[in-house]
């Protein structure tokens, strides 16, 4: 079992910023910046294109609903999105606001307080 299905089963706790039968979003806990939110299907398979088509298309819609949402909520030029996938063994995809291209560089993190991560989950899901 994947520590995302641990997160999506609410075994492990996670920022939330929301859900559907299908997806979970959530904040990444260890953000290349502020914001920085995971996309994953709740079907635990391991790499993104073994998803169905219907699949991947609908975790890619929903990855935009988000993303939207979060341009919204942070204040940032864009909002890039990577798929690595090496580090979990979950599909997933990394939607990060972006001031610069260095924002998208998984060498560069930033640190945040349990309060700021709830506050910004908040706000990113009001724009929902």
């Amino acid at each position: 079992m994947s520590i995302f299905t641990k997160i999506i089963s609410g075994e492990i706790p996670s920022y939330k910023i929301a859900e559907n039968n299908q997806f979970y979003a959530f904040l990444d806990i260890n953000p290349n910046a502020k914001g920085h939110t995971l996309v994953v299907p709740k079907r635990e398979v391991n790499k993104l294109f073994e998803l169905d088509s219907k699949e991947y298309s609908d975790l890619m819609a929903y990855a935009r609903k988000i993303a939207i949402a979060l341009e919204k909520a942070i204040p940032c030029k864009r909002i890039g999105m990577a798929v690595i996938g090496l580090e979990v063994p979950h599909a997933h995809v990394h939607l990060i606001p972006l001031q610069a291209m260095e924002d998208i560089q998984f060498n560069k993190k930033v640190t945040l307080k349990p309060e700021e991560f709830e506050q910004l989950a908040k706000l990113i899901a009001a724009e929902l």
